[in-house]
């Protein structure tokens, strides 16, 4: 912490007698952006949706008015959003967002990615949980303890259970034996614990959606232009967009009612498993050709 991150790789790889040199530093966002790019020319944006989120694009270095170095030769630049701190008086904060964030690690920072992130997910559902057993009796006369542990309920079960399509949702039961060790549950109370995934999913999804739809604003590709017929591809990686279907086939749905039927058949979303490997990988490829060239 506060050291340079690739002298202290240097160093240590010098240690190890490694004749290896860093000739880049990437962000997964920036790394799977190059990635996509490298093979499809129509990649403008990249988006991680996993632990935590982020995005990245391709902007005209001329929209950059803080940019006073050598102008780029392609005219273009990418800008690392970090997104996932983003904060607005538009976002609208539940109380359950509140405490989280105020017992979380890092108070008043990353609050976008408080609400659509998978590190948060289910924690944001046991939340809801707990205040339902707390003053509705919701798991019986006494509150399960299990249920008043901070981060006990992972996104990965959320997702399970809110998959669940089981008639007597064996899934949910299982889970919450498991995990909290709450054994008698009826269907209804299941039930309404799916229903409860799908609302904190739904919301995490649209807002994601949002967010891309906002990147989309700024590059000029949110309207139809007279005969464009150009591919808008995002590149999208991480284990929550990859495995939680019903939250990305939700985060498409929005897309597609925000940016309209017509214009949404441009807009391609692609999944780059290990994108940001790939990127990074051939970032430092164009770098060492750089330092060829010069």
């Amino acid at each position: 912490v506060g050291r340079d991150v690739v002298e202290e790789l240097s160093r240590a790889m010098a240690k190890q007698g490694l004749d290896m040199s860093v000739s880049a530093l990437v962000n997964d966002t920036v790394g799977t952006l190059a990635g996509g790019r490298y093979t499809n020319k129509d990649v403008v944006a990249a988006v991680i949706l996993g632990t935590g989120s982020n995005a990245a694009y391709v902007e005209r270095a001329q929209a950059i008015p803080k940019w006073h170095g050598v102008p780029s030769k392609s005219g273009e630049m990418v800008i690392n959003m970090e997104w996932g701190d983003f904060r607005s008086s538009h976002l609208s904060l539940s109380e359950y967002d509140n405490a989280l964030d105020a017992e979380s690690l890092n108070p008043g920072e990353q609050i976008f990615e408080k609400m659509i992130s998978g590190m948060y997910l289910g924690e944001i559902v046991r939340r809801v949980l707990l205040r339902m057993a707390q003053e509705a009796a919701f798991f019986g006369d006494t509150v399960p303890p299990k249920l008043e542990v901070p981060f006990a309920l992972r996104t990965p079960d959320m997702s399970a259970m809110h998959h669940d399509t089981s008639s007597d949702l064996k899934v949910v039961e299982t889970k919450l034996k498991d995990i909290l060790e709450i054994s008698s549950t009826s269907l209804s109370m299941r039930k309404t614990i799916v229903e409860l995934c799908n609302i904190v999913a739904t919301r995490g999804a649209r807002l994601a959606a949002a967010g891309i739809l906002g990147v989309l604003k700024k590059m000029g590709r949110d309207a139809a232009k007279d005969g464009d017929k150009q591919k808008t591809v995002i590149a999208m990686d991480g284990g929550l967009y990859e495995h939680y279907a019903e939250y990305s086939k939700c985060l498409e749905n929005t897309l597609e009612e925000l940016l309209g039927e017509e214009l949404f058949k441009n807009i391609v979303i692609e999944h780059s498993n290990d994108g940001s490997g790939i990127g990074a990988a051939l970032l430092a490829a164009s770098h060492s050709k750089y330092l060829q060239d010069e």
